[in-house]
């Protein structure tokens, strides 16, 4: 232990609290792929994603189609997590972790269901509040080989009607209740403890803001 109470420790995975993504991409025959990440953020309409390279995701993506980025709810976790020992390519790939199996139908499999979108191929996923169509920019590997950076450019935003702030365009951060993957563990969102200066969702609560935040 250092003098100021922090240990150096060397863990295998800094999976340390991002939104799971589920990714809805098209094979090559054209049926549909799905896919769960947990390495996504967003900059504009931009987001950049994290996945395993050898995976058929990566394939479907370094195609350079489109893709919908559809974002769970906490309480679907059940099913995502129905999705991950799960692939799409076969035979599957050298690599994946032991139990990995080959799986046609992820929908099926995960028991969700696809829905025509409307300026990609791919279908969106009914049961998540928050549905991302978009078209793939580019495609890169990372430092070490073993995954690949994503950025897509967002052209379509679909979001359930209860986590959308009546008469705006806006998510209300209440009512959204995100999947979040800590230290590959399921957990959900707490209760609010503030909001940035910059939010247009803030509404009559006065909470204190939290400082030194940026978008």
């Amino acid at each position: 232990m250092t003098s100021d109470g922090h240990l150096r420790i060397e863990p295998r995975i800094l999976y340390f609290g991002t939104p799971v993504a589920l990714l809805s991409t098209l094979n090559g025959d054209g049926t549909p792929n799905l896919a769960p990440v947990s390495s996504v953020w967003a900059l504009g309409m931009t987001v950049v994603l994290g996945l395993g390279a050898t995976g058929q995701t990566a394939r479907n993506l370094g195609e350079g189609a489109g893709l919908v980025v559809n974002l769970p709810s906490a309480d679907l976790w059940e099913r995502v997590e129905r999705l991950a020992p799960l692939t799409g390519r076969y035979p599957v790939p050298e690599g994946k972790p032991p139990g990995c199996r080959f799986e046609a139908d992820k929908f099926g499999a995960a028991g969700l269901t696809a829905q025509g979108s409307e300026l990609v191929g791919p279908p969106r996923v009914v049961e998540c509040p928050l549905q991302l169509e978009a078209v793939v920019r580019e495609v890169r590997p990372d430092g070490s080989g073993a995954h690949v950076v994503v950025e897509a450019e967002v052209v379509r935003v679909h979001a359930r009607e209860d986590v959308v702030v009546p008469g705006t365009d806006h998510v209300d951060p209440e009512r959204w209740r995100p999947l979040v993957y800590s230290f590959r563990h399921y957990f959900g969102l707490g209760a609010e403890v503030g909001h940035s200066h910059r939010s247009e969702t803030a509404g009559g609560r006065s909470p204190a803001p939290v400082r030194g935040v940026a978008s």
